[in-house]
């Protein structure tokens, strides 16, 4: 009989952990070629729909979260696991399943580059707020004793090296961004599959074990989530191009950087890891489900976002 999912936690190893490091910081790199300090400026001159979109990201999906962590009455591991994919920035496919969609491409280029910067202090902090909010994940979070400083300079490594080295090779060197863009975005996704199958490499039979366990808790998050952005989009009266980016970058979430923090700081504890892993798969096929909808219905209105 199989152990309950929290009572389980991942074998791995320095090397292990090292890998899943750099596989990530390849997946940020690849992100950071598309990235320019004009997006960054573009989000300035675009302060409603850049607002509502981070603010829908950081603010109110963790939140929502522990909402449905609690309404479901989810293990703890598998409630903390929910928060951190929520805590999490814009994966790295948002931009192309926005493409897609036929939203507009440019804001959601400005908002994965202030949100992944945003996400150095944003996702510690949301981690160790909303974990400590219910007492069952406040006890996993005392029982690995979680400093949330120590977990702000891991995720500065993390995203920040690779979106500094990006951004500086795409700026000095536009030529050989140029041509590293393509590779590495269809790379992001195997760099992901590799991170994965690194990850539970020696633990598959327990990912099939337990992956039914956050299969809807997943599903009800995720799709919260799009939801959830594309609503408060056109509640704050953003063009349908743009609440279709605004949903796609709160539902397409760094499920990498989540399972490398869940190694780093959790032990790799089982129902946390699973959630991670299910939300970078699952994520890929609701978003593009999503995108294939809209496409077949262009905006009524114009994209006028800068690109």
């Amino acid at each position: 009989m199989a152990l309950p999912i929290d009572e389980v936690q991942l074998n791995f190893n320095a090397g292990t952990l090292n890998a899943l490091n750099v596989i990530l910081g390849l997946i940020m790199f690849g992100v950071a070629l598309d990235l320019k300090i004009g997006d960054f400026k573009a989000a300035l001159k675009r302060p409603r729909a850049f607002g509502v979109g981070v603010l829908v990201q950081f603010v109110l999906l963790p939140a929502v979260a522990v909402a449905v962590a609690w309404a479901i009455d989810a293990p703890a591991g598998i409630a903390l696991g929910m928060i951190l994919v929520a805590s999490c920035p814009g994966g790295n496919v948002s931009n192309f399943i926005t493409h897609h969609a036929r939203g507009s491409t440019a804001l959601s280029v400005c908002m994965t580059a202030v949100s992944t910067s945003a996400a150095i202090v944003m996702t510690p902090f949301n981690v160790s707020f909303w974990g400590n909010m219910r007492p069952e994940t406040a006890e996993i979070v005392s029982r690995f004793d979680l400093d949330p400083f120590q977990m702000l300079g891991t995720v500065a490594v993390l995203l920040g090296v690779p979106l500094v080295l990006g951004m500086g090779l795409a700026s000095w060197r536009p030529e050989w961004a140029e041509r590293l863009k393509k590779p590495f975005k269809i790379g992001s996704l195997l760099f992901f599959a590799l991170l994965v199958v690194l990850a539970f490499r020696s633990n598959f039979q327990f990912f099939l074990d337990y992956v039914g366990d956050v299969f809807w808790p997943v599903l009800l998050l995720n799709a919260c989530a799009l939801g959830l952005g594309y609503g408060a989009a056109r509640l704050t009266r953003l063009g349908e191009a743009e609440a279709r980016a605004v949903s796609i970058e709160v539902g397409i979430q760094n499920s990498g950087l989540g399972l490398v923090l869940i190694f780093g700081f959790f032990g790799g504890l089982g129902g946390m890891a699973v959630v991670a892993a299910w939300w970078g798969i699952w994520h890929i096929i609701a978003g593009m489900s999503l995108a294939s909808f809209w496409r077949a219905r262009p905006p009524h209105e114009p994209d006028t976002s800068t690109t």
